[in-house]
């Protein structure tokens, strides 16, 4: 379940980012600034007296507290090195690796560094449908989003502050600013901030142009790549037909629709996505493109329904909004396909 809610966070971060970038850039025609930001060894240095700090002011019961507290009291760690150990010594940074708390408790962190970097009140942002949006975090990363340079270098620097109070540094070198407008190079602590015309967000590649045409040509490619690694399975005459198309289901089709919640299909795209789900279908059932055979055809051997399965799926995407009225997504959404 912890998986899941994070993989709907995660879709949800993607989706947001990008129909931000259309609805600023396409509907308003105006310059959109993101600076894509990243903690160094961020879980690693989370110090733990500063944490029962926070969850106190954050008004997490004391019981609760004691019960972490003792869970991190007594902590000792050894190095081992060429040499043989070191000493044993206290260890008073770091959430537990692999503890389903770890993720809970960076969450209170970082959500006290935005509280006292005063966010929710900065006036830079992008305004959707009433609302003031400059921010957008998942785990240890963070996106932060205004109209001009001068609000996005202010965010960043306040982010920089806090975080810095507490323990938390950005790693400038994984930091981007992605602009759709001009914008003149960064320099923070002697680094500069490298300039990107496009980005890898949670596996989707976000354009400054807001085009998804780019990401979907990817997304096809990759696709291809796992069908034809599947070539030996496929051949195979000891599987049944209904379970290869199980499995070009299971583990093609996934690949390709990923993030298609924050794509904007157009006719050319679909054309594109159809014959690409039509080439699959053909490599599995080894028809070669020179064979006279129609796509219907295809389809009824394999027992499909007259529209393509990766089309359905995109259909399902308005579905996406229907969740309570202070989601950032069905604000985003809402104000798109109202215009």
């Amino acid at each position: 379940m912890f998986k899941l809610v994070l993989k709907k966070r995660q879709r949800n971060q993607r989706s947001n980012c990008q129909h931000s970038l259309d609805h600023g850039k396409r509907e308003f025609q105006k310059n959109i600034y993101f600076c894509f930001s990243d903690y160094a060894k961020a879980f690693d240095c989370v110090n733990h007296n500063k944490l029962w700090k926070i969850l106190k002011e954050m008004g997490i019961p004391d019981h609760l507290t004691c019960l972490l507290r003792n869970l991190y009291a007594g902590q000792e760690a050894t190095v081992r090195t060429g040499h043989g150990t070191t000493d044993w010594f206290q260890i008073g940074k770091g959430v537990r690796q692999g503890c389903i708390l770890s993720p809970c408790l960076f969450h209170f962190y970082a959500e006290y560094i935005m509280r006292n970097a005063g966010l929710e009140e900065a006036p830079a942002g992008i305004k959707i449908a009433g609302r003031n949006i400059n921010n957008l975090r998942y785990a240890d990363d963070t996106t932060l989003m205004a109209e001009s340079e001068e609000e996005l270098k202010s965010l960043l620097m306040k982010v920089k502050v806090e975080s810095e109070k507490v323990g938390l540094k950005l790693n400038i070198q994984k930091t981007k600013i992605m602009a759709s407008g001009p914008i003149n190079s960064w320099e923070t602590d002697g680094e500069t901030v490298e300039t990107v015309s496009d980005f890898i967000f949670w596996g989707s590649k976000i354009t400054a142009v807001a085009d998804c045409n780019h990401e979907i040509k990817r997304r096809l490619l990759l696709g291809r790549e796992v069908m034809t690694n599947l070539d030996s399975i496929l051949k195979s005459r000891d599987i049944t037909l209904p379970t290869k198309v199980r499995l070009v289901k299971a583990m093609v089709f996934p690949v390709v629709m990923y993030g298609c919640e924050s794509w904007t299909v157009k006719k050319a795209e679909r054309r594109r996505i159809d014959a690409s789900e039509l080439w699959c279908w053909r490599r599995l059932l080894r028809v070669p493109w020179t064979a006279r055979r129609s796509s219907q055809s295809i389809l009824k051997e394999i027992s499909m329904l007259s529209e393509l399965w990766c089309w359905r799926r995109l259909l399902r995407v308005p579905w996406t909004a229907r969740r309570s009225n202070q989601s950032i997504l069905r604000s985003v959404l809402g104000v798109l396909w109202k215009e």
